[in-house]
């Protein structure tokens, strides 16, 4: 290696050690990001299966059968 090469080598080792510590800070946030969403989502299918427990065991004796309805004043 000639003294000509030494500083360009010396710069792009640098260029890859600042890009590596980029993508190790872009990786560490996107995987706070990924676990932070995970857990919103559990949540969600959490509310999702209480919701729907509660709509499948609704009492429908307060809804009157649509043959008993009185239609609507514009007919």
């Amino acid at each position: 290696m000639t003294d000509k090469n030494h500083p360009s080598l010396e710069n792009r080792i640098d260029d890859l050690e600042c890009q590596l510590a980029f993508q190790e800070q872009t990786i560490s946030e996107l995987n706070d990001a990924l676990s932070v969403q995970q857990l919103l989502i559990t949540k969600m299918q959490d509310q999702m299966k209480y919701v729907a427990g509660k709509v499948k065991n609704m009492d429908n004796s307060n809804l009157a059968d649509p043959s008993e309805e009185t239609p609507p004043p514009h007919y």
